[in-house]
């Protein structure tokens, strides 16, 4: 067998170029299954389930692209509900399947094996039961490569039958357990096997499968006797990695002249070692003359660090002889001048990869950077030892440079999307992650790369929620991304893992904060549709909670602050958010918060802030109108907190609420003050303002300032909002004064100047706002010309 065969890892680099126009299409009908796909749901379970349209037909390779997107490029998890879309064998077709880590049942596995399948994956798949045994031997004739791996469960009742046949004499007894007489390839790990003595349940296993060229039995547990090997006549591939007590088949294997692939690597320190290791290397590198790969990581077979020529004995033996070159794992002598193509030496004893006469041109062990990552591309699907090399590379990154970041990456990407389940591998990897993403190599990253290392950073975190060490690592790894450039593609997925920490009273209280930055960045990034899907999905709630939570305990610290401003930034320009704001008595809070910590200006400023949008929705206001809010409100209009900007929210929000007229007033709960008063103290502080002052709110669109100007009831509101106008093209002209271009601002305030109530102070400011966008405006065009 060929190194080559055994790479598995994918790396991220090789699509870097863009998507084929294949897979973009077959992605987009991924996440949007009803163009191809009926979709039903059962009242009672309210289960769905889905179908092929009628008149569609997917050939081979679609339906096979299909599988690989959805778990590879989306990491979706493959369920029975996804697999209805292949239930017709003739307007689909599969061939090679592999269902790593799904959440199929037997009713899944059924629609698979409706198919031709030649190659079937079910490892990790742990929702199967023993009926899949029995399909898989219904289509067993067809299937030529079978990966089992731990889903060693569907065995259970094979294992029963066999207790059954206690007094039976087992070669009177016609038993199999694979009826997969075509079977090329099997792999089969962690089953250990507690039946009667006089039955041997691997025999039996493999006494029928004679056509078999690849076996792997990994971790599997007792193998009573190999000498069933001997009749498997074109195996040349064989995995015994793990499996206890393997000096006692060292004979058989011998036997096995076939043998190009041999491992018998061990990760465990129980059954590593070996009487005479020297001899028994010896032997079996003799008795395999056509063996090109050999894994003996974790044993003592390199021996002792000796250099071995071959004796005078040796040499009388045969005067054509002549000294072979040196070796330093005297088992391998006879190899030195036709070196293995992979010789596997991780954790071995003696620390024989260090050696430096060693006949082979691929080596794993952690020696080097090129014998860990040989390790990490060889031994992928064994996590114990995928943690171990994860580790050796967080050692080259803390101690030296790392020559290959990209291959690194693509290791990390790998260990950690193929073994979710393993947390300590999820730890590691994002920690990697880390050392990788701050570093200038980051820069060379296209979308593709970055969103899937977000994406795989993401599943760990959903996975793990409480684990204090991955959440650290994936949140301080994350902000090194730009959300808008980088994060938006998976913005929903981030607010679910993101809500979930803030969510919780962390004792990692880092964690929290970072995940809440992150939060309001998202926020603040967000179009007006997806910030209705970010409050969907309980931000909002889950702000107020977080806020209560910190009055209760008399703490205004960094988190409160930002929760405030990212409802505010939530609440822009989106009425469903504002409404939830108010339904989680959110004003409520907003009192309290005044009165707790009436000196904390940023926080002030937030409130302020939100309360502005909240304000900006007519269907809203009547809920603000109270005698309470009001006075607040009007109190804030003589606030220097924050420079102006809590006065000039407050202003703003008396200029939504008076823009719905007299009529509005009169009909609230209001009693005591009088809008007339309260629109008088309004103008009073608009007129304090200096025209100068820098500002720190950011505006996407003026269509609700604009929308006052439409207001002839009550001139106020044209004076804040003017003057709000020309603050902002004034201060900053690059930014506003194309915003008000773009919206017919400048068609509206000349139309205000034409009405006969405009007093002198609106119309100056109204006047100041043209000239400033018409002064502008000019500039761009001699830059241009220029």
């Amino acid at each position: 067998m060929k190194m080559s065969a055994f790479l598995k890892v994918q790396s991220m680099w090789e699509p870097y170029s863009p998507d084929s126009l294949l897979d973009i299409c077959i992605k987009y009908c991924l996440e949007n299954d009803y163009i191809i796909c009926n979709i039903n749901t059962d009242k009672d379970s309210e289960q769905q389930t889905s179908s092929l349209r009628e008149g569609i037909s997917l050939q081979l390779g679609i339906c096979e692209r299909m599988l690989q997107i959805y778990q590879e490029r989306m990491h979706r998890t493959v369920d029975d509900t996804f697999l209805c879309v292949f239930n017709d064998p003739v307007k689909t077709r599969l061939k090679k399947v592999d269902l790593y880590n799904s959440n199929i049942t037997d009713d899944g596995l059924e629609t698979v094996l409706r198919h031709d399948i030649d190659e079937l994956g079910i490892s990790n798949c742990f929702n199967l039961t023993e009926r899949s045994l029995e399909l898989i031997n219904s289509a067993g004739s067809n299937i030529l490569s079978l990966c089992i791996g731990t889903t060693v469960q569907i065995f259970q009742h094979k294992m029963l039958f066999f207790e059954l046949f206690m007094g039976e004499e087992p070669e009177k007894t016609e038993m199999f357990i694979l009826k997969t007489p075509n079977l090329r390839k099997l792999i089969f790990k962690g089953l250990e096997v507690e039946v009667p003595t006089h039955y041997d349940f691997f025999s039996v296993l493999l006494k029928p499968l004679k056509m078999l060229v690849h076996l792997d039995l990994s971790s599997c547990s007792p193998l009573k006797d190999l000498s069933c090997l001997k009749t498997l006549e074109n195996l040349i591939s064989l995995i015994l990695y793990d499996v206890p007590k393997l000096h006692k088949h060292i004979t058989t294997i011998c036997q096995l002249k076939k043998l190009r692939h041999l491992d018998i690597s061990q990760f465990g320190e129980q059954y590593s070692l070996y009487d005479d290791p020297n001899q028994i290397l010896r032997k079996i590198i003799e008795s395999l003359p056509h063996l090109t790969s050999l894994d003996i990581s974790g044993t003592n077979l390199a021996g002792p660090c000796v250099q071995e020529r071959l004796t005078p004995e040796e040499l009388s033996s045969d005067r054509n002889m002549t000294p072979v070159p040196l070796s330093d794992i005297p088992g391998l002598r006879k190899r030195s001048d036709n070196p293995l193509e992979f010789l596997g030496l991780y954790g071995t004893l003696h620390e024989a990869c260090y050696r430096h006469h060693i006949p082979a041109k691929k080596i794993s062990g952690d020696a080097n950077e090129e014998q860990i990552f040989t390790a990490a591309q060889v031994y992928y699907d064994r996590p114990e030892c995928l943690l171990e090399i994860l580790n050796n590379l967080a050692d080259v990154f803390r101690y030296s440079s790392c020559s290959n970041l990209k291959l690194v990456l693509d290791i990390v990407l790998m260990s950690m999307n193929r073994h979710i389940h393993e947390k300590s591998i999820q730890s590691a990897g994002s920690a990697l992650l880390y050392y990788i993403v701050r570093g200038e190599e980051k820069l060379n990253f296209g979308i593709y790369v970055k969103r899937n290392i977000i994406r795989t950073l993401l599943d760990a975190m959903c996975r793990y929620e409480n684990d204090r060490t991955m959440l650290r690592n994936s949140c301080l790894t994350l902000i090194h991304f730009k959300i808008s450039q980088d994060m938006m593609l998976e913005y929903e997925k981030l607010v679910d893992v993101l809500l979930c920490i803030v969510s919780k009273d962390y004792q990692d209280k880092f964690v929290q904060q970072i995940s809440i930055y992150m939060l309001n960045s998202l926020a603040c990034e967000a179009d007006g549709e997806q910030k209705k899907v970010i409050g969907d999905r309980g931000t909002v709630q889950v702000m107020l909670q977080l806020i209560e939570n910190h009055l209760n305990r008399m703490v205004c610290d960094e988190v409160m602050e930002t929760a405030w401003s990212t409802m505010w930034n939530l609440t822009d320009e989106t009425p469903a958010n504002c409404k939830r704001f108010l339904d989680g008595r959110g004003m409520k809070l907003v009192l309290k918060c005044l009165k707790t910590f009436p000196f904390k200006a940023s926080l002030l400023g937030n409130m302020m802030g939100l309360l502005g949008n909240v304000a900006e929705v007519k269907s809203l206001r009547p809920r603000l109108m109270t005698e309470e809010y009001i006075q607040v409100f009007c109190n804030l209009l003589d606030s220097t907190s924050d420079g102006i900007e809590v006065s000039y929210n407050a202003a703003g929000i008396l200029s939504h609420i008076a823009s719905d007229g007299v009529e509005a007033w009169r009909e609230s709960s209001i009693t005591t003050l009088k809008r007339e008063d309260v629109l008088r103290r309004m103008v009073q502080a608009i007129e304090r303002w200096h025209l100068d002052s820098s500002r720190k709110i950011h505006y996407r669109s003026f269509e609700p300032i604009l929308r006052l100007l439409h207001v002839d009831h009550t001139p106020e509101a044209h004076h804040w909002a003017v003057w709000a106008l020309a603050n902002l093209t004034r201060v900053y002209p690059e930014k506003y004064c194309s915003l008000i271009r773009s919206e017919n601002g400048i068609e509206l305030l000349e139309r205000l100047l034409e009405n006969p109530v405009c007093c002198q102070q609106i119309r100056d400011l109204a006047h100041m706002v043209i000239e400033q966008c018409k002064s502008f405006k000019a500039e761009e065009i001699n830059e241009e010309d220029s």
